[in-house]
C-alpha cells in the first residue's frame, strides 16, 4: 500500500489508519481518497477487527484541499467528482465492514473531515477539538456521507444548523449533539482511543458487522423488511464461533473469548 498520505499498520488486530498530510492540516486530496480507498478494502480483511482513525499533527482533518481545487482551473467541476466518488467509494466500505471504527479527533475536524468522524462507529474527541461542516462558508454543499448520517443522529433542524448556518462546535457541544461519544484531555486521547479500539478488537466482529449493517438498512426498510433481515443476521450470527463461544460462555458463567470468526 502506499503511504505518501496515509500512515497504515495492522497491530494485534487493530488497523491504526493515520491521515498523514499534516502540513495541509490532513485535507483530502484524490491521493488521499485513493489511500483511503486502498486502507479500507486492507480492513475488510479478517485479521482486522477494529480500526482506530487518527490525523497527523495539531488537526485531525480540515476536509478536502481547497489549495488543489483551486488549482484546477476549468477542470474543478471533474476534479471534485472523482475526488467525491473516490472517497465515497472508501466510505462505503467503512461504513459496512465488520471492523468498528473509532475515531479519536484532535484539533479541527472539519468539512470532509467532520463527515469521517460522523461515519466511524465511536469517536472520542479531544477538550481542544472543533467541529464544522463548513462547505457552503466555501459556496460548495456537503460531501462524504454527512447528509445521511447527520440528519439520523442529532435530527435534520440541528443539521441544517451545522450545514447552513456553518454553526461550529466546541468538544462539549459536539458530545451534547451525540456527535462523538466523550471527551476526554487532550493528552489522554491517544490512550483512550487505543483502548477502546482494542476493547472492539477482542469482540465479536462478525456480530459487530451485523449490527452495522442492519442499522444502515433500518431508516429505508418497512418493519417487516427490517425484522426479516433481523432473522437472518441473527440466525447466521448464531453459526459462526462467536455465537457458539457466547451463548457457551454465559450458559457457563465465564467470560467469552471471541476469535472474531
Amino acid at each position: 500500500m502506499s503511504r505518501e498520505t496515509l500512515d497504515f499498520e495492522v497491530r494485534d488486530a487493530v488497523a491504526h489508519l493515520t491521515l498523514n498530510r499534516p502540513d495541509a492540516a490532513n485535507a483530502i486530496d484524490l491521493t488521499l481518497a485513493r489511500e483511503l480507498v486502498r486502507a479500507a478494502e486492507r480492513c475488510e480483511e479478517g485479521d482486522v477487527r477494529a480500526v482506530l482513525v487518527r490525523g497527523a499533527g495539531r488537526m485531525f482533518c480540515a476536509g478536502g484541499d481547497l489549495a488543489s481545487f483551486a488549482a484546477a482551473g476549468d477542470g474543478l467541476p471533474a476534479l471534485i467528482r472523482e475526488l467525491a466518488d473516490t472517497l465515497h467509494e472508501a466510505l462505503a466500505r467503512f461504513a459496512r465492514m465488520d471492523a468498528p471504527l473509532v475515531a479519536a479527533v484532535n484539533g479541527a475536524a472539519a468539512g470532509a473531515g467532520m463527515s469521517l468522524v460522523v461515519l466511524c462507529d465511536f469517536a472520542l474527541a479531544a477538550e481542544s477539538a472543533k467541529f464544522a461542516m463548513a462547505y457552503t462558508a466555501a459556496g460548495l454543499s456537503p460531501d462524504g456521507s454527512s447528509t445521511w448520517f447527520l440528519p439520523r443522529t442529532i435530527g435534520v433542524r440541528r443539521t441544517k444548523e451545522l450545514m447552513i448556518a456553518n454553526r461550529r462546535l466546541s468538544a462539549a457541544e459536539a458530545a451534547e449533539w451525540g456527535i462523538v461519544n466523550r471527551v476526554v484531555p487532550d493528552d489522554a486521547l491517544d490512550a483512550e482511543a487505543e483502548k477502546l479500539a482494542r476493547e472492539l478488537a477482542a469482540g465479536p466482529t462478525r456480530s459487530f458487522g451485523s449490527v452495522k449493517r442492519l442499522l444502515l438498512a433500518s431508516p429505508e426498510a418497512d418493519l417487516e423488511a427490517q425484522l426479516a433481515a433481523e432473522t437472518d443476521g441473527i440466525a447466521a450470527m448464531s453459526g459462526t464461533a462467536d455465537g457458539r463461544e457466547g451463548i457457551a460462555a454465559f450458559l457457563e458463567k465465564r467470560r467469552p473469548a471471541f476469535s472474531g470468526r
